[in-house]
């Protein structure tokens, strides 16, 4: 049996004292009901929808990637902040595990719980596989409703950048994405495990399990990697895995 809630009694409003007058407003447990719909339109998936600002624990990091690491919380914030004036998107890097995907759903939870915005979360295989899947071959074009959302949006997160080999459509697809967004004033999240620079393969090849010349141009395109350097600003982190650290932490 559904428990009621104690402070609304399941109406949705609950009294307040405001200057000395009783007045109502919009009880919490209604709030989180809206919150996890919102997180389903979103299509933020189960498992990250718990990442929000607070639960971005730091604290058991050490001292140079405890730097890295509050410098990628505030850039999360500060991209919440000032949204929707904010000019440019945010492009994190970093391995596998360090938290990039849990600072991207806290920024798309935040403003759309603060700021209204409409939001899309895709992990970039899912993304392709969708448009894929929606390909007419009478009218050799992609369905407008797998696509469209993805362009409109006001804030669209690309999760794991690269995680696919560049082929002439993924380019294709990828430029063509990215161009209408940014020709539209539209804010867009990528994270990448893949890192920017080929110097940094050769270093972290045993342990990241990246090709030497793995690079995210080299997954992407260089066109692709020309168009986020002019739409989105470079979040690099420099941190062992996050998750594995988070755990321990709690044993």
């Amino acid at each position: 049996m559904k428990q009621e809630c104690p402070h609304c009694h399941g109406t949705g409003w609950r009294p307040v004292e405001r200057e000395g007058s009783r007045a109502v407003e919009v009880c919490t447990c209604r709030q989180q009901l809206y919150e996890r719909g919102a997180d389903q339109r979103a299509r933020i998936p189960k498992r990250y929808r718990q990442c929000v600002f607070e639960s971005f624990d730091i604290t058991f990091a050490k001292d140079e990637s405890r730097l890295s690491l509050d410098n990628a919380l505030m850039q999360a914030k500060g991209f919440v902040k000032e949204y929707p004036f904010v000019k440019k998107g945010l492009l994190f890097l970093g391995k596998p595990g360090v938290g990039k995907t849990h600072l991207t759903v806290a920024i798309l939870k935040e403003l759309m719980a603060q700021k209204k915005a409409d939001c899309l979360f895709y992990s970039f295989q899912e993304l392709l596989q969708q448009i894929r899947d929606s390909y007419n071959p009478v009218s050799l074009s992609t369905e407008s409703g797998v696509l469209r959302p993805v362009l409109e949006t006001d804030v669209v997160a690309i999760d794991d950048l690269g995680a696919n080999r560049v082929t002439d459509w993924v380019e294709d697809t990828v430029t063509y994405i990215l161009n209408y967004r940014y020709n539209q004033k539209k804010l867009t999240l990528i994270t990448s495990n893949l890192p920017d620079n080929p110097k940094d393969v050769q270093e972290r090849s045993p342990s990241g399990k990246y090709r030497i010349g793995d690079t995210l141009t080299d997954r992407v395109g260089s066109r692709v990697r020309s168009r986020l350097y002019e739409m989105c600003s470079l979040v690099s982190i420099e941190a062992n895995d996050y998750r594995e650290q988070v755990l321990s932490h709690q044993r």
